[in-house]
């Protein structure tokens, strides 16, 4: 395998990836099941997802805790939610995206949801992820995971459940540590930036070989049965994370604690047409201070600091559901309050040096409905939903924010046969900026802009499936125009942002291939391409941030046994060229890497997998280094790249009881 080459060549790339299987989907959505069964590499639920659907890209800021991009979006521009839970990171650095607060041994299900397709939630942009974990079981079972890899990756989690008619519990715990890795050319996280970063932004010598990171988390669930058809779901999860290495940041995390709380009550078969209503309140809190304490820069006066953020999100939302002969209507209220805040503090004294996040509330209240009909060949769902939302910083004298927005969309099928159908979506959606956009501050200057507009995006989607005897097929197209899109100028000291206008075009494939009773082939490919309708002022560079290139794979599977499998996977990239140069991003090579993995199954209560990934040791980067990212910054000026892990083995020991 050659680094240089291009994906251009190969037209598609697997959907089904080594890690996750594939449910039936939604035109608008994609499905990923079996997350706890197949993540064997890591629990890190990005490296998951962008390993799965092809409108998700990963970015690497660690060994884990990475984020992801739903069609060429991040941070705000897409919402994250755990069993309905609302989850936001605290880092403003993205140290500790949404998705990093929930672990994939403890996963059912995933949702991706691509386009602004979703009224139940607050700020679905551009794209959404729904996250499902297990839920108890009355039947008693257990089950046990064990994982080794390389970079001396080590990992033991365990599931137990069981109950009656009654109550029904469940409790799954896990820990997990690795060192850090190493790239393709045998640097480890501390290297690279030896060989990349200014001496002060390196790491100590008696740090340059610790741990890359170390997570524990437990999450535990009951059911209650009140009446028939009644159920109290209570949910908590906990997770702490220590020393996570950001190689290429100029601070690491000392730690990261999240809860995530949900108590819910839910009513089936209320009536003939009153199906379900569900009351649910949840809560979620993050502590995350991260800080300069294992780089050289802290020897220096003033520079041994920490930035210790706190993030707290509560809200109750209520849902009710009715069958009305062939509609089917929901309706609902979504009320929530996010605090966010954080402070510089001197590492050397205790003393609180400034606020970064004074102390900033976002408190939304929405009105949202779905229907759905269905007409012979033709189904037809509708959405809608009414947002008042403010973004106040209680502690300063930022001008508070006032937002109200209307969300609604339309989406439409059509089946040409019984196993092929068309589909055309519309939608617009808003999300109101954030308070990292509205008030962040650095210096004792507003990086922050407070007066910013909200984002609107506007889309269409397009496509065409087919799911035949032999083979599957899905093709995706859509256009999305984004109205006062919150974008960073690199080098802004102060009211960095702006609002600009902007468009994102592309289009996803996939395809399976059912070859033999045995064999599988999957196939998938994204491309996508996006410009700003106008350079930012003093700027030319038109080209929008963060739109990675035409990437995808390609998997052949092998079933040689009853539940045992065998399978290669191709992965490859073009060359990232469309960067916004202007603003930090910088020309990425195209590369390909070969996976290999072995599942085999001695019988039904023990099993083992093996497998290498990059099997070819390629060195390459699949994260660009936009200045929305607080990155470190080479001796040419260039921002620091990030390489991904090079040859990596593993093997896991499943159990189950």
């Amino acid at each position: 395998m050659t680094k240089t080459l291009s994906l251009s060549l190969l037209t598609f790339s697997v959907l089904s990836a080594a890690d996750v299987a594939l449910a039936p989907v939604d035109v608008t959505s994609t499905v990923i099941t079996e997350v706890a069964g197949h993540a064997k590499t890591s629990a890190d639920v990005a490296q998951a997802l962008s390993d799965s659907v092809p409108s998700v890209d990963m970015s690497r800021r660690s060994g884990i805790a990475n984020d992801i991009f739903i069609r060429g979006q991040k941070r705000d521009n897409i919402s994250v939610e755990v069993d309905g839970t609302k989850v936001y990171g605290a880092c403003p650095n993205r140290m500790d995206p949404p998705i990093s607060h929930i672990v994939a041994n403890q996963i059912e299900d995933i949702e991706v949801i691509e386009g602004p397709y979703d009224v139940e939630n607050m700020g679905t942009l551009s794209g959404g992820v729904k996250i499902k974990t297990k839920n108890p079981t009355k039947k008693p079972q257990a089950d046990l995971h064990v994982g080794f890899g390389a970079f001396n990756y080590k990992k033991f989690a365990m599931t137990g459940s069981g109950g009656n008619d009654f109550v029904r519990l469940l409790i799954t715990a896990s820990t997990e540590s690795s060192d850090q890795y190493k790239d393709g050319d045998g640097n480890t996280l501390a290297e690279q930036l030896k060989e990349n970063a200014p001496a002060s932004n390196q790491f100590k010598p008696q740090y340059e070989d610790m741990q890359a990171y170390s997570k524990k988390s437990v999450k535990a669930k009951a059911f209650v049965t009140t009446a028939k058809d009644q159920e109290l779901r209570l949910s908590a999860v906990a997770n702490r994370s220590n020393d996570i290495l950001y190689a290429n940041s100029s601070m690491d995390a000392i730690y990261d604690d999240s809860n995530i709380y949900s108590i819910a009550y839910n009513i089936d078969n209320i009536s003939k047409t009153f199906t379900n209503i569900n009351l649910q309140f949840y809560s979620s809190d993050v502590d995350h201070p991260m800080s300069t304490e294992y780089r050289k820069k802290s020897d220096m006066p003033g520079m041994n600091k920490t930035n210790h953020m706190w993030s707290k999100t509560q809200g109750l939302k209520l849902k009710t559901s009715f069958d009305l002969d062939d509609y089917k209507l929901l309706v609902g209220l979504d009320g929530s309050k996010r605090e966010w805040r954080g402070e510089y503090v001197n590492n050397d004294t205790g003393m609180v040096m400034a606020p970064s996040i004074d102390y900033a509330e976002t408190s939304n209240a929405a009105l949202f409905s779905t229907l759905y009909k269905k007409f012979d060949a033709l189904s037809v769902k509708m959405g809608l939903r009414f947002d008042s939302t403010k973004v106040s910083d209680k502690n300063s004298a930022h001008k508070d924010n006032d937002y109200t927005g209307v969300n609604a969309n339309i989406m439409t099928k059509y089946a040409l046969t019984d196993t092929s159908k068309i589909f055309l979506g519309v939608g617009q959606a808003s999300r109101v900026p954030d308070a990292r956009e509205l008030y962040f501050m650095k210096a004792g200057k507003t990086v922050g802009t407070p007066d910013l507009k909200q984002v609107t995006n506007s889309e269409v989607d397009a496509g065409y499936e087919l799911q035949g005897e032999d083979v599957d097929f899905k093709l995706k197209a859509f256009y999305s125009d984004l109205q006062n899109y919150i974008y960073i100028k690199k080098g802004a000291t102060q009211n960095a942002f702006y609002n600009i206008d902007a468009f994102i075009y592309g289009a996803e494939l996939s395809a399976t291939y059912y070859a033999t009773d045995a064999l599988t082939f999957d196939l998938g490919a994204s491309y996508k391409h996006g410009e700003k309708k106008n350079a930012l002022p003093g700027q030319s560079d038109k080209d929008l941030a963060d739109i990675a290139p035409l990437r995808g794979n390609l998997k052949a599977t092998y079933e040689y046994m009853h539940n045992s499998t065998a399978s290669l996977d191709l992965r490859a990239s073009d060359k990232w060229n469309d960067v916004d140069s202007d603003n930090g991003e910088q020309v990425l090579d195209a590369w390909t890497i070969l996976n290999f993995k072995l599942k085999h199954q001695i019988n039904k209560k023990f099993d083992f997998t093996i497998g290498v990934n990059n099997i070819f040791d390629e060195t390459y980067a699949q994260s660009n280094t936009y200045a929305d990212l607080t990155l470190v910054v080479t001796g040419t000026s260039d921002v620091m790249l990030l390489n991904e892990p090079g040859r990596y083995f593993y093997t896991n020991l499943d159990f189950k009881f």
